[in-house]
């Protein structure tokens, strides 16, 4: 089993390329399951500290959604299910009644994202492909943190399907690589990491996301690159 404590090294590391070789402890299967759960908790705390999605939310989805004020959003890849909680918090303080799905492939993510399920949001082990062929279709398609886990293929078919699954827009949000990101991570990180994989998962996420001119890159025609702050990058696509 995994240690929730495994090593990834502070500064100087090699940050000029995406470091693809690197996985993080929780995508293992064996990883121990009460660590697992402790981090799905403690990423929610790290999200809504760093994560920007309060101002992406006024910026980028409210436009986005129908005008008379209902919406339907789908969340990628939901993980332990905060940013669907915050979504629909924040819409019921904007005056939006808004229904949100959160899909994760991953058992262990639904479980811990349904253990706190507020009015407006529901939690699936889905993947986009299924709900592709199940026929659904939302007002706008968002992801936290799924992109730099994607190989090229995967990344292809991910946003492919947004493509099919969003009426209005997809928005996918990730970590920007720099080195003045990896340095405040490896700082601030321990003080909430005890016990789970945040300062490992975390550290080796900078090193496998993108910098702005390799996300455009990567993207597909009708795709567009943003930088956000702070340390944050955007992958849009408008239907």
């Amino acid at each position: 089993m995994s240690r929730a404590d495994g090593g990834e090294p502070s500064l100087p590391v090699d940050l000029r390329t995406r470091d693809l070789t690197l996985r993080e402890l929780m995508d293992d299967p064996d990883c121990d399951p009460r660590a697992l759960e402790r981090t799905f908790r403690r990423f929610a705390v790290v999200n809504a500290l760093v994560s920007g999605w309060r101002s992406v939310w006024r910026t980028h989805v409210v436009p986005a959604l129908p005008a008379q004020g209902r919406g339907r959003i789908l969340d990628l890849g939901c993980g332990g299910g905060d940013l669907a909680r915050a979504l629909v918090r924040w819409a019921a303080s904007d005056g939006f009644d808004l229904e949100v799905v959160g899909v994760d492939p991953d058992h262990r993510a639904i479980e811990a994202a349904a253990r706190s399920t507020p009015r407006g949001v529901s939690f699936r082990q889905q993947s986009s492909g299924d709900l592709v062929a199940a026929g659904e279709r939302f007002d706008v398609v968002v992801s936290n943190h799924v992109l730099h886990h994607l190989d090229d293929a995967a990344r292809t078919a991910f946003l492919g399907d947004s493509e099919q699954l969003a009426s209005g827009r997809s928005l996918h949000s990730d970590i920007r690589r720099s080195v003045s990101a990896y340095r405040a991570y490896a700082l601030a990180s321990p003080l909430v990491a005890a016990g789970t994989f945040v300062r490992v998962d975390g550290l080796r996420s900078i090193r496998r996301s993108f910098t702005l001119p390799e996300l455009h890159a990567t993207l597909p025609g009708g795709w567009r690159a943003e930088a956000v702050a702070p340390h944050r990058v955007l992958a849009i696509r408008d239907a």
